[in-house]
């Protein structure tokens, strides 16, 4: 199962996710969001952590975030809104899963995977409500599901779908951008709880 803790800004917090199981970390490029960092600063954080390492971007240039990629040193792109498709990059999908879901939708080959979140308003990912996950069943590309998780919930959303991965953020937090680490160490055991 991979777990990605999204909406990292700082060191303790990302070390923290790691120590406890993290298998990728989401570093937030939109300025508008309470988590945004700069490329500098995430590619201090990132550097040397033995996971994978996550931009998310929101309407950016395929230029832009080809850009972020290499100075940063990040392994995917996470893209919401209207993203350009930067080449040489692996590429996630967000996709914002409300009622009328075609799960056929997601035949985009340039995507390894698609992350998969609830429509909050003028959100991009974040906003802690979770989806239907009902509408989800029989995706049959890679999905991460993401959009209100936490300790008490992922395994219902791990049975009831059936993910490659799972993704939290605000739910695991203290205040916006900053993680609370006794939640996301719970929510990790519970992501993890039967792995082997």
């Amino acid at each position: 199962m991979m777990v990605k803790i999204c909406g990292i800004t700082n060191d303790a917090d990302a070390i923290h996710a790691v120590e406890h199981g993290a298998g990728a970390l989401g570093f937030n490029f939109w300025p508008h969001s309470p988590r945004f960092v700069d490329t500098l600063t995430a590619a201090r954080i990132a550097a040397g952590l033995p996971v994978l390492k996550v931009g998310v971007f929101v309407n950016e240039s395929a230029g832009r975030i080809a850009a972020v990629m290499r100075e940063a040193a990040l392994d995917v792109a996470q893209l919401h809104g209207d993203c350009g498709l930067p080449e040489g990059i692996r590429l996630w999908r967000a996709v914002s899963v409300k009622p009328g879901f075609d799960p056929a939708s997601l035949d985009d080959p340039a995507f390894e995977a698609f992350l998969l979140d609830a429509p909050v308003g003028d959100l991009y990912g974040g906003g802690g409500v979770p989806f239907d996950w009902s509408l989800a069943r029989g995706v049959r590309r890679r999905i991460l599901v993401a959009g209100g998780l936490d300790a008490a919930n992922v395994r219902r959303a791990i049975e009831a779908i059936r993910p490659w991965g799972v993704d939290a953020c605000s739910r695991l937090e203290s205040s916006p951008g900053r993680k609370d680490h006794s939640k996301v160490a719970a929510f990790l055991a519970a992501a993890l709880a039967n792995e082997s």
